[in-house]
């Protein structure tokens, strides 16, 4: 018995991706908010650090609880994030697809992961592990400075329309209380 229950929120979305066709790894990088004022450069060390994986569909990428330990970028295929309820009940936070990155809190703060990512499709990813990126932001600091607001901007957007939809949802209860009750 499927107990699942969608539920789309805005701070899993992404509001950031831009679609590109070019499969190049520059591209990808530029697309994403975090690494967009990186030179040639810096994005050819920076891919000294990017772990490519490949994960089946079905297969979990990280768990619910696990230490957050990188980003991820989506080259080709599918993620679900989905939060546990019980043993049996879940909810779908979010889908990302080609170009979508997801994971970027813990280049913030290493804590556990808040939710779990799991490979709707066949899916090809790179990752930036956090204690590479460090050392990136060590060697390079003004633009590690650049990458610390590109994470805070992603941050921010979020949680703005986390507030409208929490408003919403709000008024919505009352509402219906008032309906309810009669008040």
């Amino acid at each position: 018995m499927d107990k699942s229950k969608i539920i789309h929120s805005s701070f899993w979305s992404n509001f950031f991706n831009v679609y590109t066709k070019k499969a190049e790894f520059q591209d990808y990088i530029l697309s994403i908010p975090i690494f967009k004022d990186l030179n040639s450069k810096e994005i050819t060390q920076l891919a000294k650090i990017i772990h490519n994986r490949n994960y089946a569909a079905g297969e979990i990428i990280f768990y619910e609880g696990d230490p957050g330990i990188g980003l991820y970028i989506i080259r080709n295929g599918e993620v679900v994030i989905k939060r546990s309820i019980d043993h049996d009940e879940f909810h779908f936070l979010a889908s990302f697809s080609n170009g979508d990155f997801f994971g970027e809190l813990a280049l913030i703060d290493g804590e556990k992961r808040s939710a779990s990512a799991v490979a709707k499709t066949d899916v090809n990813l790179s990752v930036i592990f956090k204690l590479e990126l460090d050392e990136f932001i060590e060697r390079y600091p003004k633009k590690g400075i650049k990458i610390l607001q590109g994470i805070t901007e992603i941050t921010v957007t979020r949680l703005r329309k986390l507030n409208e939809e929490n408003i919403l949802l709000q008024t919505m209860l009352k509402i219906k209380s008032e309906n309810d009750y009669g008040t």
